[in-house]
């Protein structure tokens, strides 16, 4: 563990990766809380509520390590690349923010080097380590999105490789009642798979990113239970492509 990325069950030798890039609403002293209003610094804009307690707990019943960001995603969203405006988006949603407008090639180069390149290189190490890695990575979404309700609850979300998602998707109903939709509400059109396209697809790795409306993860119960679901899902879809592997 870092100051900057929460690596746990390190030393857990199972397949799956767990991820949580927007894990954390904290936001360095320096930044002075980026001109942010105070009903802002806990809002979805800041980070993805509930994700790193779902992640958490996913981690501990697959037996998987998880690798968290500890830095707010408007510091540096750590599932975007350097390049991408959002990065460090001057306007998240309806909320502006005001110590990211106008920042110069410098400063996004500094925030790069400081916030995303040591979470890059944990999750490629930690990936690395592992003979055939499964990568999961977990976010949340907010119920209400400018303006429109949402009637999705969790989206299955995969880019060119849905070997993963296909196989949980085709399991749905053994798994949850929830309203369940592939690449929903956000798809890889939406840039939100580059921890996917930058640590998976370039080696083959299973899969998937994990989207769930985060009025589902509102408590310690609700968490511990959409865990539970998650990860006995994730789990039987994984013994399913193995089997269809050995036997094809």
């Amino acid at each position: 563990m870092s100051d900057l990325v929460d690596v746990r069950n390190a030393q857990s030798t199972t397949p799956v990766v767990v991820v949580c890039e927007h894990a954390s609403a904290h936001i360095p002293a320096s930044f002075q809380n980026l001109g942010l209003p105070a009903s802002a610094l806990l809002s979805h804009v800041v980070w993805d509520p509930g994700a790193m307690a779902l992640a958490t707990k996913m981690a501990d019943r697959l037996n998987a390590v998880l690798v968290a960001s500890k830095t707010s995603r408007l510091v540096y969203d750590c599932n975007r690349p350097p390049e991408a405006p959002d990065a460090m988006p001057a306007r998240s949603e309806v909320v502006d923010v005001p110590g990211n407008a106008n920042l110069s090639d410098a400063q996004r180069a500094e925030r790069a080097a400081t916030y995303y390149a040591p979470f890059r290189e944990a999750l490629a190490a930690t990936l690395q380590a592992r003979t055939a890695p499964v990568l999961v990575t977990v976010h949340s979404f907010t119920p209400v999105y400018h303006g429109q309700a949402r009637d999705v609850e969790i989206g299955i979300l995969h880019d060119s490789d849905a070997r993963l998602a296909d196989a949980m998707l085709a399991l749905t109903a053994q798994h949850t009642t929830c309203d369940t939709r592939r690449n929903a509400p956000y798809g890889p059109g939406d840039g939100v798979t580059h921890t996917l396209r930058e640590h998976a697809l370039p080696y083959g790795y299973l899969n998937v990113m994990l989207e769930i409306r985060n009025d589902l993860l509102a408590d310690d119960t609700d968490q511990t239970a959409m865990a539970q679901t998650l990860s006995e899902w994730v789990s039987q879809a994984l013994t399913q492509i193995e089997a269809e592997t050995c036997n094809p």
